[in-house]
């Protein structure tokens, strides 16, 4: 991944609605969701999201595929693993002794932090 593509991609996740339709489609994994049902889960106007969905597929962290009349979007798993390898590739200098310090905590792990610090 280039820095512009890095800078793209964060740039269009740097915003409240498309950070949240990027976290529910990857929440769905690779079949994705309908338009329509986004836009339900999302609270926007139709109209708002094609525009923070075409912001997402700029930055190549969205696909879309046509199922009969329905537009089907998902998120590409692949960028999204390019994007957390590009952040983290020169962790601790690239030595292996904070390794670990680098992975992504577990959603509970995380939640359990969460928990503690309040």
């Amino acid at each position: 991944m280039t820095t512009t593509e890095a800078i793209a991609a964060l740039g269009a996740l740097a915003h409240e609605h498309r950070l949240a339709i990027y976290r529910l489609l990857v929440s769905r994994g690779p079949l994705g969701l309908a338009a329509g049902a986004i836009a339900a889960k999302v609270g926007l106007a139709p109209s708002s999201l094609t525009f923070h969905l075409q912001n997402l597929q700029r930055a190549n962290l969205v696909r879309q595929r046509r199922d009969g009349r329905q537009l089907i979007y998902a998120a590409d798993f692949g960028v999204m693993t390019t994007l957390v390898g590009y952040l983290t590739e020169n962790c601790c200098g690239g030595t292996s002794a904070c390794a670990p310090s680098c992975a992504p905590a577990p959603a509970a792990a995380r939640a359990r932090k969460r928990k503690r610090a309040a």
